[in-house]
């Protein structure tokens, strides 16, 4: 009974230790600046990094002479059927998280312990956007044309398609307005790949200023203060 009793208090050190130092590499590692990388082009391009105060997302325009995101998330698979958007935001995230947790006051147990530890399948959450505003939720970067060819290449290759090589669109009630939809997407979220981490790699893969590692939205947003 007491070696029974030894080997708990060591599995709860443990834990607590494992906690600890992610909370602190969590805290810590954002503030060492991945700096942007100056490829020497023109800077033409806007894209946005926008947070809700839990996930990062990054916003592109609908349609250039690069990409027509339209052609891969249709705007009919949203509520409102709209065409007049300019913006695509795209994150990615747990599936859980996105169609059964809305709110924190619905956030369970078992969601949230089959996301931290790669236990669940990952979505794409898609929004639509007529205009964006900058402010301390919303900050706007130009990027160059082949800057914006990496990052389009990052965020297409983490969609999961069919044997057409289309987006597959998650039919569900669960979107959270008229102009959003979800589609399935490749990897495994956890409490060390989150939304915001997927959020700032594409930043990196653009050449923008970026954290070493965040699993926060904040880790990202300090850099473009």
């Amino acid at each position: 009974m007491k070696k029974m009793f030894i080997l708990l208090i060591k599995a709860i050190g443990i834990i607590l230790g494992i906690v600890v130092v992610y909370l602190a590499l969590g805290y810590f590692l954002p503030f060492i600046e991945v700096s942007a990388k100056d490829d020497g082009q023109k800077k033409e391009i806007p894209i946005y990094i926008y947070t809700n105060g839990v996930h990062t997302d990054i916003v592109m325009p609908v349609k250039n002479d690069l990409e027509d995101w339209s052609t891969k998330i249709p705007f009919a698979n949203t509520l409102s059927k709209r065409t007049d958007y300019n913006y695509v935001g795209v994150g990615w995230g747990d599936k859980g998280f996105y169609l059964d947790t809305p709110t924190w006051a619905d956030l369970k147990f078992s969601t949230a312990f089959r996301a931290a530890f790669w236990l669940s399948e990952s979505a794409m959450h898609c929004t639509f956007y007529k205009t964006m505003k900058e402010g301390d939720d919303c900050k706007k970067i130009m990027i160059s044309r082949e800057q914006y060819k990496k990052l389009v290449t990052f965020v297409n290759d983490k969609f999961d398609k069919d044997q057409n090589g289309n987006f597959i669109l998650i039919p569900t009630d669960a979107v959270y307005s008229d102009n959003d939809a979800f589609y399935d997407a490749k990897g495994k979220y956890s409490f060390l790949n989150t939304c915001n981490t997927w959020a700032n790699d594409a930043l990196k893969a653009a050449g923008q200023k970026a954290a070493l590692w965040t699993p926060t939205d904040s880790g990202i947003f300090l850099h473009y203060k």
